[in-house]
């Protein structure tokens, strides 16, 4: 579980990224799903636009991609989703929490 302090830090780091994935009319897919988890494997912090003929509800797909990403819910903002997962491989550690 993720401190206020360290989302607040995940907060600032995610503020310059753009969105690198869309849910769409479709919703999420299990291909989405494993382009998201390779995506955080590599980049430890993402975003995910939310597009708007999307039906279901973002807060609902929040919690789907973080639970089948087993990955962080960092901030619902607008229309965008903030996940966070620490890489397993040493290589792809870029992001160091503070306590």
């Amino acid at each position: 579980m993720l401190k206020g302090k360290q989302k607040r830090q995940l907060r600032a780091l995610a503020h310059h990224l753009n969105p690198i994935f869309q849910i769409g009319k479709s919703g999420i897919t299990p291909e989405m799903v494993k382009g998201i988890a390779d995506a955080l494997e590599k980049r430890e912090l993402i975003k995910v636009a939310v597009l708007q003929n999307c039906e279901e509800d973002k807060d609902e797909l929040a919690e789907i991609l973080s639970t089948r990403t087993q990955s962080y819910l960092v901030q619902i903002i607008g229309n965008t989703i903030v996940l966070y997962k620490q890489s397993s491989k040493e290589k792809y550690r870029k992001i160091e929490l503070v306590k």
